[in-house]
């Protein structure tokens, strides 16, 4: 049996740009994603707290140390340049795997610095 479970997730990013003419994605500062074992190409959940919105998309590397958070394509018809999103990500676990599993979590500030990076929810 196996189950999905949190893999990691980018807590409280500030969104810094939508742009729609842009083929679809959301582009994510490449150290945001070292901290949060997160990598190009994969599948992620947005959650925009302000609105409410849940959406899928896949990530694109930012460029390192601009803290860009930027939703492109149709996706940035659901946010707006100041909210704050969740960026989700997901794996699938045996029951081994579960043993060691701890996900990564990586808390934001405002300017989309780490804060802290927990190996747990």
């Amino acid at each position: 049996m196996t189950i999905e479970m949190l893999y990691s997730k980018i807590h409280r990013a500030t969104v810094t740009d939508a742009n729609l003419n842009y083929v679809g994605s959301i582009t994510i500062d490449e150290e945001l994603l070292e901290a949060s074992k997160m990598r190009v190409g994969q599948k992620v959940e947005i959650l925009n707290i302000n609105n409410g919105e849940r959406f899928s998309t896949y990530i694109i590397l930012g460029e390192r140390g601009k803290r860009d958070i930027c939703l492109n394509g149709a996706a940035a018809r659901k946010v707006h340049k100041g909210d704050k999103v969740i960026i989700v990500a997901y794996a699938t676990y045996n029951a081994d795997e579960l043993e060691t599993y701890k996900p990564k979590v990586v808390l934001l500030d405002d300017e989309n610095e780490i804060e802290h990076v927990l190996d747990e929810i």
